[in-house]
Protein backbone atom coordinates (compact mmCIF):
# COMPACT_ATOMS: atom_id res chain seq x y z
CA UNK A 1 0.00 0.00 0.00
CA UNK A 2 2.81 2.36 1.10
CA UNK A 3 5.58 0.70 -1.70
CA UNK A 4 8.27 0.00 1.03
CA UNK A 5 6.48 -2.07 3.80
CA UNK A 6 7.13 -0.72 7.50
CA UNK A 7 10.12 0.95 6.40
CA UNK A 8 8.10 3.12 4.17
CA UNK A 9 5.53 4.08 6.57
CA UNK A 10 7.99 5.01 9.18
CA UNK A 11 9.91 7.35 6.66
CA UNK A 12 6.15 8.75 5.69
CA UNK A 13 5.20 9.28 9.75
CA UNK A 14 9.61 11.16 10.18
CA UNK A 15 8.23 13.40 7.32
CA UNK A 16 4.74 14.04 8.79
CA UNK A 17 6.51 14.58 12.03
CA UNK A 18 9.02 17.21 10.63
CA UNK A 19 6.22 19.27 8.43
CA UNK A 20 4.23 19.36 12.00
CA UNK A 21 7.68 20.71 13.77
CA UNK A 22 8.11 23.37 10.58
CA UNK A 23 4.34 24.42 11.16
CA UNK A 24 4.57 25.06 14.85
CA UNK A 25 7.81 27.38 14.28
CA UNK A 26 5.57 28.74 11.48
CA UNK A 27 2.13 29.63 13.55
CA UNK A 28 5.03 31.11 16.37
CA UNK A 29 6.89 33.34 14.38
CA UNK A 30 3.49 34.35 12.37
CA UNK A 31 1.74 35.12 15.66
CA UNK A 32 4.68 37.35 17.04
CA UNK A 33 4.69 39.28 13.97
CA UNK A 34 3.67 43.53 13.17
CA UNK A 35 2.33 44.07 10.13
CA UNK A 36 1.65 48.11 9.20
CA UNK A 37 -1.37 48.92 7.40
CA UNK A 38 -1.58 52.61 5.97
CA UNK A 39 -4.69 54.70 4.06
CA UNK A 40 -4.68 58.25 3.10
CA UNK A 41 -1.62 58.09 2.04
CA UNK A 42 0.21 56.89 5.20
CA UNK A 43 -2.28 59.68 7.21
CA UNK A 44 -3.44 56.73 9.02
CA UNK A 45 -1.59 53.22 9.86
CA UNK A 46 -2.00 50.90 12.16
CA UNK A 47 -0.19 47.76 13.37
CA UNK A 48 -1.21 44.61 13.98
CA UNK A 49 -0.14 41.12 15.02
CA UNK A 50 -0.14 38.13 13.47
CA UNK A 51 -2.89 37.16 15.43
CA UNK A 52 -5.06 40.17 14.05
CA UNK A 53 -4.63 42.34 16.90
CA UNK A 54 -4.10 45.62 16.85
CA UNK A 55 -1.71 47.34 18.66
CA UNK A 56 -0.94 50.73 17.41
CA UNK A 57 -2.66 53.25 15.64
CA UNK A 58 -0.92 56.20 14.37
CA UNK A 59 -3.40 59.50 13.28
CA UNK A 60 -1.66 62.17 11.38
CA UNK A 61 -2.78 65.42 13.42
CA UNK A 62 -3.26 67.25 9.99
CA UNK A 63 -6.79 65.15 9.63
CA UNK A 64 -7.82 65.17 13.22
CA UNK A 65 -11.18 68.15 12.90
CA UNK A 66 -12.35 65.65 10.11
CA UNK A 67 -13.99 62.82 11.93
CA UNK A 68 -15.56 60.64 9.30
CA UNK A 69 -12.36 60.66 7.56
CA UNK A 70 -10.57 59.42 10.44
CA UNK A 71 -12.78 56.65 10.83
CA UNK A 72 -12.89 55.65 7.37
CA UNK A 73 -9.11 55.76 7.24
CA UNK A 74 -8.73 53.76 10.15
CA UNK A 75 -11.09 51.00 8.58
CA UNK A 76 -9.12 51.35 5.42
CA UNK A 77 -6.22 50.64 7.07
CA UNK A 78 -7.00 48.23 10.06
CA UNK A 79 -8.27 46.42 6.41
CA UNK A 80 -5.11 46.27 5.24
CA UNK A 81 -2.84 45.25 7.90
CA UNK A 82 -5.61 42.21 7.80
CA UNK A 83 -4.67 41.53 4.16
CA UNK A 84 -0.97 41.66 5.02
CA UNK A 85 -1.35 39.06 8.17
CA UNK A 86 -3.52 36.64 5.97
CA UNK A 87 -0.55 37.01 2.84
CA UNK A 88 2.49 36.89 5.07
CA UNK A 89 0.70 33.74 7.01
CA UNK A 90 -0.24 32.22 3.24
CA UNK A 91 3.46 32.69 2.16
CA UNK A 92 5.09 31.58 5.69
CA UNK A 93 2.86 28.03 5.63
CA UNK A 94 3.19 27.33 1.85
CA UNK A 95 6.69 27.63 2.46
CA UNK A 96 6.15 24.93 5.04
CA UNK A 97 4.08 22.55 3.17
CA UNK A 98 6.14 23.33 -0.10
CA UNK A 99 3.32 23.60 -1.61
CA UNK A 100 1.51 20.59 -0.90
CA UNK A 101 -2.07 20.44 -2.61
CA UNK A 102 -4.00 19.31 0.60
CA UNK A 103 -7.58 18.13 -1.19
CA UNK A 104 -10.91 20.49 -1.00
CA UNK A 105 -10.77 22.79 1.92
CA UNK A 106 -8.25 20.99 3.87
CA UNK A 107 -5.61 23.35 5.94
CA UNK A 108 -2.75 23.40 8.06
CA UNK A 109 -2.74 22.72 10.95
CA UNK A 110 -5.03 20.40 10.98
Amino acid sequence: MFGGGKAGLAGLMKQAQEIQNKMKEAQEAIASMEVTGEAGGGLVKVTMTGKHELVRVDIDDSIMDDREMVEDLVVAAVNSAVRKVEEETQRRMSEVTGGLNLPGGMQFPF
